[in-house]
């Protein structure tokens, strides 16, 4: 898990000739939605806060069964899903066939890529030796920034991926430097990981990542909505093991870094440890992408801090073994 973690930069490279290999046609759409589940999903988030105000088109992200009702024949939709198993992603592939829109897949195989290719849809083929989902996050990434580009819904970015990718690079020892720093910091208590605009994406990467590697709770969300709601419970945690992550970057609306520097003085009222961590990197991908490798980092410091394998997900492995019963 290590070892493809430091991998993201070249993954990153290997995602962008996968996605100029599948020949994707190109033509405008209203709108991009972004089907999957896990870290199939990422990428659509992912997308979108790379691009910001660069989108010129919705981009969404959709977890479920099915698509909104309002999707037409002019909008695109991209199914993810790396094992072309999962049985959300599936049925909006179907769902998507039903209501006319166009489509195109990422996936190592399966059924979902069987449908596609029965349907003449493009496929984005992607490794199939990774060892989980969540660590082809940087294909499932760029692939959701190249159909958003050929559809229309934004400029094409490949010349930023690849300039963040060698940024990644430069920087691989220093995160990991950080990453146990931060692990050090949090220990034993449960995170919870706040962003904003262009880290919110990244904040709720960073609790999937604790949930699935660590193996251990943690819980994300976004400001400024959390400043009328969630500041309320900082209160009451006294002698509970909380600590509060704050993911920062320099694009973030200023009235939202203000309440970044707010909201650490008001859950510092307490006992509750507070981490703030500045983006580095000069790009919004570079940002973006040196925050999402941090918090996977963090993730396997944690698992190795507990003596935790971060592969297995036998929970989840449980429920599909249930749902999967007659």
């Amino acid at each position: 898990m290590l070892d493809d973690v430091l991998a993201i930069p070249d993954h990153l490279r290997d995602a962008l000739w996968r996605v100029e290999s599948a020949r994707l046609p190109r033509g405008e759409a209203a709108g991009l939605l972004v089907c999957g589940m896990g870290g199939s999903a990422v990428g659509g988030d992912l997308a979108a806060a790379a691009l910001g105000e660069r989108l010129q088109r919705p981009l969404l992200t959709v977890r479920g069964y099915g698509l909104p009702s309002w999707v037409t024949a002019e909008w695109a939709v991209l199914c993810s899903s790396y094992s072309g198993e999962t049985e959300e992603t599936l049925s909006c592939f179907d769902a998507a066939v039903a209501q006319g829109a166009r489509r195109v897949v990422a996936s190592t195989g399966g059924a979902l890529v069987e449908r596609a290719r029965a349907g003449g849809d493009p496929v984005i083929g992607l490794p199939g030796l990774l060892p989980a989902p969540r660590v082809a996050v940087a294909y499932m990434l760029v692939s959701a920034l190249e159909v958003a580009a050929a559809v229309g819904a934004a400029p094409r970015i490949g010349d930023e991926i690849e300039a963040a990718a060698a940024f990644l690079e430069a920087e691989r020892e220093d995160l990991r430097h950080r990453a146990a720093e931060v692990a050090a910091a949090l220990g034993d208590r449960v995170a919870v990981v706040y962003g904003a605009g262009p880290t919110a994406a990244a904040a709720r990467r960073w609790k999937t990542q604790v949930n699935e590697n660590a193996k251990l709770p943690a819980f994300c969300a976004e400001l400024p909505e959390a400043d009328h709601n969630e500041i309320c419970s900082w209160e009451g945690v006294d002698g509970i093991p909380l600590a509060a992550v704050l993911l920062e970057d320099r694009d973030q609306h200023p009235r939202e870094q203000l309440r970044f520097e707010l909201t650490a003085a008001e859950i510092a009222r307490g006992e509750t440890p507070v981490i703030r961590i500045e983006a580095a990197g000069e790009s919004r991908s570079e940002r973006l992408l040196w925050t999402l490798m941090l918090g996977d980092l963090v993730s396997l410091e944690l698992a190795a801090e507990r003596g935790v394998d971060p592969l297995p997900i036998e929970a989840i492995e449980r429920l599909k073994s249930a749902l999967a019963r007659p």
